[in-house]
């Protein structure tokens, strides 16, 4: 089968689902221009993880964990959700998509008007406290400031050593289980939990990412490509019908 041709399955099968659920990982938002983690040039690369996206990092080793993270706040304040996005909301508002899991930590989907979003890792733009959880700016961390009960500031986000949010979880579990067709946009697959998901499904599953996975064999239909262009053109295919 080729792209056009996968794409084209795709359409066909968004448009007769009852209930179709997208899953998101880095891949999504690389096209906006923010890093992702494992690719050669990914943000692992020059930073050590569990040096700093962990617990220990934000007890131990706070000013590297704050220059780290002020960083990529940066970045997502300087970058835009790009033109998939925007066609992920436009189906998701004629009724094609109904639930959005996602990895990411930039709230990309909720900037461009997606709904009924599934945030499994948290997000940057939420900051607490450390110790007492009262909720601070986004300025008050990138500043270097402490809550007034002395504790470090940090985003909310999921670290290593960390659980992912509970009920979040157990919410995009229960929506990819009773989902027609499950949608896997831009993710290696090799973060757990969140590549159990895909294995959860009872429907159809559809891969769109730039590389083959090693899970690829799960897959009812796997598109390589960019996550931008794929969703352009089967929203164009769907909306026209």
């Amino acid at each position: 089968m080729t792209d056009q041709q996968a794409i084209e399955q795709l359409a066909s099968w968004l448009n007769h689902s009852s209930f179709t659920v997208v899953l998101s990982g880095a891949g999504m938002s690389t096209e906006s221009g923010i890093p992702d983690f494992r690719s050669h040039n990914g943000l692992w690369k020059n930073f050590d993880p569990a040096y700093v996206s962990s617990v220990e990092a934000v007890d131990n080793h706070y000013d590297l964990f704050n220059e780290f993270y002020s960083l990529r706040l940066q970045d997502v304040e300087t970058c835009s959700p790009h033109e998939g996005y925007e066609a992920l909301a436009r189906l998701q508002q004629n009724g094609l998509i109904h639930a959005i899991a996602t990895q990411n930590v930039d709230g990309f989907h909720r900037r461009a008007g997606e709904k009924n979003i599934y945030e499994l890792h948290g997000s940057l733009h939420n900051i607490y406290c450390h110790t007492c959880s009262k909720v601070h700016s986004a300025e008050d961390f990138k500043k270097g400031s402490t809550c007034s009960c002395g504790g470090k500031l940090r985003p909310s986000i999921v670290l290593f050593g960390e659980l992912l949010p509970e009920e979040v979880w157990h919410q995009a579990m229960s929506a990819i289980r009773q989902a027609d067709l499950v949608l896997i946009i831009g993710t290696s697959l090799q973060v757990y939990p969140v590549n159990q998901l895909p294995s959860m499904a009872k429907g159809k599953t559809v891969l769109i990412n730039r590389e083959p996975t090693s899970m690829d064999h799960l897959f009812d239909l796997s598109i390589y490509s960019s996550a931008k262009d794929t969703l352009l053109e089967v929203e164009q295919l769907c909306l026209k019908r």
